[in-house]
């Protein structure tokens, strides 16, 4: 009870932010704020709070504000608000945000809350990927010999068994063994005479029994379901009208496995009826693949985009094709194209 005392008082508390900054900013009557007339409706936003005034609207993103702007439009469309401004607290998000909007058609506007004063938010730059160390390269072959996918993402190169890693290898040339950090820092202290190819083996292996369709549910077979999709896609590029798929950087960091993160993977479009290899248009495509309703596909996969341009395709399993990722999907300005995977994708 606790718990939930403290959220209802944190949903509070954002609230109460909102309506105050709602009414020293905007130009809103601060009483009919206050009241929550039947002009302006107070409402409820996972992190944070929303207000509404007819065709205008404010949504106050609190918690992981930087997956915040989908939901945050997602809401708008919902409500048929048109004039959004949506107010964040972190300045790194805010700028991430900023970016993000401006690959939508009808961009809202992002605000940085400064105490009680609000700063309106230019675009960030994105960051370039970094690229792999020299001394990653040569364990490209050893991942591959344990039996795991060798993918390399933002200067480290990991070690994947059907999107989950196992291991993985930075620019100090050092081979850390386990599935997250703290699975990796607990390798170390709990078998140090261990070889690291010997532990590199038995975890491929244990992954690799428990991360099938038809094993008991264990954490194994639900972790980073987006990126146990975006292999499947890479293996088979024709389920997605592409060629010669290759994973790459989100640009939204993956801090916790079990948090949805979408996950990128480009190449080329192909044409023909089975959309093969051998019918490669050699136009860039870029493939971003995510499970559930994760609202912050869609900006998430726009970002991705400027870091390799060409055609955007969204890949999510059937059950998951909900209305508002097709609704975001088409209000970019270079709108995107959501393709279905079936719903048992996992044996693919």
């Amino acid at each position: 009870m606790g718990t939930a005392m403290s959220s209802s008082a944190r949903q509070g508390g954002y609230r109460a932010k909102l309506r105050a900054l709602v009414r020293e900013h905007f130009g809103v009557d601060g009483a009919s704020v206050d009241a929550g007339s039947v002009d302006v409706e107070p409402g409820g936003f996972p992190g944070g709070a929303t207000l509404r005034l007819g065709p205008r609207g404010w949504v106050l993103a609190g918690g992981e504000s930087a997956r915040s702007l989908g939901g945050a439009l997602a809401w708008a469309r919902q409500f048929e608000v048109s004039d959004l401004h949506v107010l964040v607290d972190d300045a790194d998000a805010a700028g991430a945000m900023a970016r993000q909007a401006q690959a939508f058609a009808a961009p809202p506007m992002v605000w940085r809350v400064d105490g009680r004063a609000l700063v309106p938010v230019s675009a960030a730059e994105l960051v370039p990927e970094r690229s792999l160390p020299s001394a990653a390269e040569p364990f490209r072959a050893l991942f591959a010999d344990a039996g795991a996918d060798p993918v390399a993402e933002d200067g480290l190169l990991l070690a994947e068994v059907l999107g989950l890693e196992v291991a993985r290898v930075g620019a100090d040339g050092a081979l850390e063994v386990g599935v997250g950090k703290h699975d990796r820092e607990a390798q170390k202290l709990m078998h140090p005479d261990v070889q690291p190819f010997d532990a590199l083996v038995a975890a491929v292996e244990a992954v690799r029994e428990l991360r099938t369709p038809d094993a008991p549910t264990h954490p194994m077979n639900q972790l980073a379901a987006a990126r146990w999709l975006r292999a499947v896609v890479c293996r088979r590029p024709e389920l997605v009208g592409a060629s010669g798929l290759r994973p790459v950087s989100s640009t939204l960091p993956l801090t916790d496995l079990r948090l949805p993160s979408p996950a990128a993977a480009t190449g080329n479009d192909a044409t023909g009826d089975d959309a093969t290899g051998d019918d490669a248009t050699g136009d860039g495509v870029t493939v971003v693949c995510s499970t559930g309703v994760d609202l912050a596909l869609v900006p998430v996969a726009a970002d991705v985009r400027l870091r390799h341009p060409g055609r955007l395709v969204l890949v999510v399993p059937e059950i998951d094709a909900h209305p508002v990722t097709h609704s975001l999907a088409a209000a970019l300005r270079e709108p995107a194209t959501v393709v279905t995977v079936p719903a048992d994708w996992r044996r693919l």
